[in-house]
């Protein structure tokens, strides 16, 4: 199961156990308070039968709820470390492009000729680079100049995945807890009262 289905799945469960655990609370609390009221000993049978149902609940509901917070920590983790490996590699693309910014900027300074998307790339990161280098090449026009192909392939830049989509995407690593209905934890608990 993969966090999502996992988050999904047990986010409802954990709803309807503490919906119950709180029902379960205040019926317990009124019928100690018709016992203390009356001395019925029937009400204090049903607050004890409550407060048996109220701790089967509540222990299920914690259980629940502590293993969704480890599935958001792991979530988070997840997310985390695919952010940091995207910025990783922005900067490392980044400083790339920078290299061949720099690279066609001293070609065009030596006079040589470079192809038109290459000048346009230095232009559009920093003009004042790019007629530094242009002024440097009318002073190298002697120089037999070289030509050269792009430094930039053709590739589309390709969009960055959803760190959020990876991390919904991956395996819970650890065992499920098995989802139970609040009906089955309360007439279990019921049961070993008799």
């Amino acid at each position: 199961m993969n966090i999502e289905d996992a988050r999904k799945t047990y986010s409802s469960v954990i709803k309807d156990f503490w919906t119950e655990r709180n029902s379960l609370f205040h019926q317990k609390e009124e019928a100690e308070k018709k016992y203390n009221e009356t001395g019925d000993t029937t009400f204090s049978q049903q607050a004890a039968t409550l407060e048996l149902s109220f701790q089967a609940v509540d222990e299920k509901y914690n259980e629940y709820k502590d293993f969704m917070s480890k599935i958001m920590e792991l979530h988070s983790s997840v997310s985390n470390m695919e952010s940091s490996k995207q910025q990783g590699e922005a900067m490392a693309e980044y400083a790339e492009d920078l290299a061949k910014i720099m690279e066609v900027a001293r070609r065009i300074a030596n006079g040589d000729i470079v192809p038109p998307q290459d000048e346009q790339k230095l232009i559009e990161y920093d003009p004042e680079l790019y007629m530094s280098a242009k002024n440097m090449a009318l002073m190298n026009k002697m120089k037999k100049k070289e030509k050269y192909e792009s430094l930039w392939d053709d590739e589309e830049p390709t969009e960055p995945e959803d760190p959020n989509e990876i991390a919904d995407n991956t395996e819970v690593p650890y065992e499920l807890p098995e989802v139970v209905s609040v009906e089955e934890v309360v007439s279990t608990a019921t049961a070993e009262q008799s």
